[in-house]
């Protein structure tokens, strides 16, 4: 075989393994494309068991109860058109509230509730570390604008 013909069977067997391991990388990756799951969109599709899901959604107003033990809090996420029961043991972020959002990681259980492991509390787009917006009240004050 001529070395032209060695470099050119190189070059499609090269390109077929990358196109079969961007095809087995999508297969795998299929159902975790977005980001979390909406309430609405497990009551649709059905329950994701037995595999780590992300649940996102909005803290259901009224719905944050602190068990006993002082650290598990149990809490509804609601998209508007669902909701779904969640309990969560451990530290909450600061940012944890009702009315805000925020994704949990856990998985599913047959009874619809959500066991999550970790929290992720979202904010707006205005939030400001109070640590940031401290600092930035002594620049406006040292450069002679009022702070608000």
């Amino acid at each position: 075989m001529k070395a032209k013909h060695q470099r050119l069977t190189l070059a499609l067997l090269a390109l077929a393994a990358i196109v079969g391991a961007a095809l087995l990388a999508l297969s795998a990756l299929r159902d975790q494309a977005s980001f979390f799951y909406a309430p609405s969109d497990v009551e649709r599709r059905g329950l994701p068991l037995g595999r780590a899901v992300r649940l996102g959604g909005m803290v259901e107003a009224g719905s944050i109860a602190r068990d006993a033990d002082g650290v598990t809090i149990r809490f509804a996420v609601t998209d508007g058109r669902a909701t779904t029961p969640v309990r969560f043991a451990g530290i909450a972020p600061d940012l944890f509230r009702e009315r805000s959002g925020v994704v949990a990681e856990g998985e599913f259980h047959a009874d619809g509730s959500f066991r999550a492991t970790n929290l992720l509390a979202k904010h707006d787009e205005r939030y400001m570390p109070p640590q940031v917006k401290g600092a930035m009240h002594e620049t406006r004050s040292l450069a002679g604008v009022p702070g608000r």
